[in-house]
């Protein structure tokens, strides 16, 4: 029952902050899903409804804990975007808490040169 209410919570969360936060060609949007073993990333132009780079914790075969691959996760889709010519974004934490695992990929992000 706490599980319903948990996810409940997190897509009220989420549409709030959807309906405030749009990605454009100059500024797409970075997109956060976390499940309970990997963390997927995405940047997304919302006027054309594309992806324009990706990058998830499944790619990399590096070990740790949870919170440094999603660091590691971060710096390669800031890479990956750096290559598609992306360098500003907006950050969508997808009605997850700004804290952990998605503090660590937008640290990541940022240390790889994303500005958001």
């Amino acid at each position: 029952m706490s599980e319903i209410k948990k996810l409940n919570r997190r897509r009220r969360l989420r549409k709030s902050i959807r309906s405030k936060i749009s990605g454009t060609a100059e500024r797409p949007r970075l997109s956060v899903y976390r499940s309970n073993k990997q963390i997927y990333a995405q940047i997304i132009n919302d006027n054309e409804g594309k992806t324009l780079a990706s990058f998830t914790s499944r790619s990399l075969d590096d070990k740790g804990n949870k919170t440094e691959i999603a660091k590691k996760v971060g710096l390669e889709l800031a890479k990956v975007a750096k290559e598609a010519g992306i360098e500003s974004v907006v950050f969508d934490r997808g009605g997850y808490l700004f804290h952990g695992r998605v503090a660590a990929l937008a640290a990541g992000a940022r240390e790889g040169g994303l500005k958001f």
